[in-house]
């Protein structure tokens, strides 16, 4: 994690739509996390737009295809990929998912379930080693939304990524969204799972909005970001401490002026009240 990063405050997910708009207008958004799979492939407009804006913005990079949880072999080639990106565009932070995404070489292009083994925890462990030895760099995970889980599974996801970030040296990118859909899923409490995480793991968060389902909820990224997410955000941020966040909004793209209005109007619902003397301090020593 590059020095300042925790004062960055909230900032955007880069999408295409809004290259003009930024390029051109320069918004107030602090920073922005660009997908890291939208400019590996690509030499072109959209690897250019990437450029011209991180020379202007600090930029996470997101991705979605370390694929942490898989046994296959580690994709190296991807891996070099995305060290040569880091190295041009010197990102800020660099995530992915604490998840796998395909088997036999086939890339599925979705973020699949663990069984929260200690076999699967070992696994990942040195899995995320090996990654973090690659890139030279560290990296957080983020935790998945979730749809269906393991019976063999003997660890909860957020003691298990927990674990997993303290002994292979990750971060965590704690996406509140996703614990609140992943909460309503499976019925557990929410408050609960955050508990679980040290607070001087999670680097930056996620929130976003979601999409009524029958019999469950999806993780859409559709704005605006509903009440009872914003609640839960303020919470760990009571418990936690300020950490930067960032708004997704995937689905029915907005103008970006009404994405400019939805992160002030998280500003302007933050709590005022500061964190607790240990989470202050564990902040403080973090990263």
């Amino acid at each position: 994690m590059k020095k300042g990063f925790h004062d960055l405050g909230i900032g955007a997910g880069l999408r295409h739509p809004h290259f003009r708009d930024i390029m051109e207008t320069a918004p107030n958004i602090p920073w922005f996390e660009a997908l890291t799979e939208n400019y590996l492939a690509t030499e072109g407009y959209p690897k250019d737009c990437l450029m011209e804006i991180a020379d202007r913005y600090p930029i996470a990079l997101h991705g979605v295809s370390m694929s942490v949880g898989s046994h296959d072999s580690l994709d190296l080639n991807y891996i070099k990929k995305l060290k040569k990106m880091i190295g041009e565009i010197h990102p800020v932070a660099v995530s992915d998912h604490l998840c796998w995404t395909g088997v036999i070489g086939i890339n599925t292009h979705d973020l699949l379930p663990m069984p929260y083994t200690d076999e699967a925890l070992i696994h990942c462990i040195r899995r995320v080693r090996q990654i973090q030895d690659e890139l030279g760099v560290q990296i957080l995970l983020e935790n998945p939304s979730s749809y269906l889980a393991f019976k063999g599974s003997v660890w909860e996801e957020a003691a298990f990524l927990n674990t997993l970030a303290i002994e292979s040296g990750c971060g965590i990118l704690l996406d509140i969204n996703n614990v609140y859909v992943s909460s309503k899923n499976f019925g557990f409490d929410p408050k609960s799972y955050l508990k679980h995480i040290s607070p001087d793991l999670v680097g930056y968060m996620h929130i976003a909005g979601h999409s009524h389902r029958e019999g469950y909820i999806l993780d859409s990224h559709v704005g605006p970001i509903p009440s009872e997410v914003l609640k839960l955000y303020h919470e760990t941020i009571k418990t936690i401490g300020p950490r930067p966040t960032i708004v997704e909004w995937d689905e029915d793209i907005p103008e970006l002026s009404v994405l400019m209005k939805e992160i002030e109007n998280v500003k302007r619902t933050i709590p005022t009240g500061k964190a607790t003397a240990d989470s202050e301090r564990m902040r403080d020593e973090s990263f």
